[in-house]
C-alpha cells in the first residue's frame, strides 16, 4: 500500500465502484479486496471492508462504511482529456452507467463520487488569461459536458 492513499467512504459497493473504475480509466485496478474480520457497524463479518485500487495512477483505498457519511461536491476526481472523444468516452461511461450529469464539466457516478471531466483545452484558455479565459469561462457555465469545439471558438472571440 502506497504511503498517502486516498480513502473513500461508500455505503457498502466500494468493490463495485472500484471495478467500475477499474474498467472504464487506463492505469486503473482493482488490489487487495479484505473482508470484515468480525461483525461492526457497517455490515458483518465476512462481508467486504475495505478495497484497495488504483484510480489513474492514484492510489486509493475504498472502505464500506455504511450510510453515515455521503459524498460531496467537497471531493472530486479531476481527469483531464486530451480531445473531445477522451472527454466523451469518460463522461458518458459516468453517466450512462447510473451517474448524473451537473454543470461545468462535472458529474456524479452512481455512488455519489463527483468526477470533473476536464479537457486540457479549457485548462489551456483558462491559464491564458485576459479575454481568451473570459469567453471560454462563460461559454464553459453555460455547458454540461464541455464541447471542446466550442471552448475554442469562444476563446478566439
Amino acid at each position: 500500500m502506497a504511503k498517502n492513499t486516498i480513502c473513500i467512504w461508500y455505503d457498502k459497493d466500494a468493490e463495485a465502484a472500484a471495478r467500475f473504475y477499474a474498467a472504464t480509466f487506463p492505469d486503473s485496478s482493482v488490489g487487495t479486496v479484505s473482508a470484515a474480520p468480525s461483525d461492526n457497524p457497517s455490515g458483518q463479518q465476512g462481508e467486504v471492508l475495505t478495497v484497495e485500487f488504483t484510480v489513474l495512477g492514484i492510489p486509493c483505498l475504498g472502505l464500506n462504511g455504511g450510510p453515515q457519511f455521503k459524498h460531496s461536491e467537497a471531493f472530486s476526481f479531476q481527469i483531464s482529456t486530451d480531445d473531445q472523444e477522451e472527454t466523451d468516452r469518460y463522461w458518458n461511461a459516468i453517466v450512462g452507467n447510473g451517474g448524473e450529469e451537473s454543470a461545468c464539466g462535472w458529474c456524479k457516478d452512481k455512488w455519489g463520487l463527483s468526477w470533473q471531466i476536464t479537457p486540457r483545452a479549457l485548462t489551456e484558455a483558462m491559464a491564458a488569461g485576459g479575454g481568451e479565459a473570459k469567453r471560454a469561462f462563460e461559454a464553459m457555465m453555460k455547458m454540461k459536458k464541455i464541447d471542446i469545439a466550442a471552448i475554442e471558438a469562444a476563446r478566439r472571440g
